[in-house]
């Protein structure tokens, strides 16, 4: 069993070890902004690996890449971390990507609900990053032609309600 927290000399209880990992990633996600982009290296080891549905690539600084392209593409891009679960050297976190898209002559509010498998390195720093996110659901299917076509296949797909 990981111990998560020790009670500190202040009377409070304090997170150590991966629990203090993982609260502190979920910190920096709720805060990220161009601003502290290159604090990414605090977390991530050189050369990690990130995957999630369009990209797949390793070490920090195509990581960063990655951030900044969503800085460049969408209106204030904010996560909501919701949930966390530590467990030895993995962790996962349950959150909610909010932003706005810059596309067409008002910018329409999206959120994508989502999760992140990440694994830690024996120097405390996150050596795979996985992202699982629904496209289909999350985004496509909020797409004015491609919404409608997605839609239908999920209809024709799913299983028959007995009711």
């Amino acid at each position: 069993m990981t111990q998560t927290s020790s009670p500190g000399t202040d009377g409070q209880t304090h997170l150590v070890g991966p629990a203090r990992r993982m609260a502190e990633l979920a910190a920096y996600y709720e805060q990220l902004s161009l601003g502290n982009l290159e604090r990414l290296g605090r977390f991530y080891a050189e050369q990690a690996r990130f995957k999630d549905p369009f990209n797949d690539v390793v070490g920090v600084d195509a990581i960063q890449s990655i951030f900044r392209h969503m800085f460049d593409t969408v209106q204030q891009p904010r996560f909501v971390v919701h949930d966390t679960i530590v467990q030895g050297d993995k962790g996962f976190l349950v959150w909610s990507f909010h932003f706005y898209s810059t596309g067409g002559r008002t910018a329409r509010a999206w959120e994508i609900k989502g999760g992140s498998h990440v694994q830690w390195g024996s120097d405390g720093r996150i050596v795979l990053h996985r992202d699982y996110w629904d496209a289909a659901e999350e985004l496509y299917e909020k797409l004015p032609v491609l919404g409608g076509l997605m839609r239908y296949l999920k209809r024709k797909l799913a299983v028959p309600v007995v009711r």
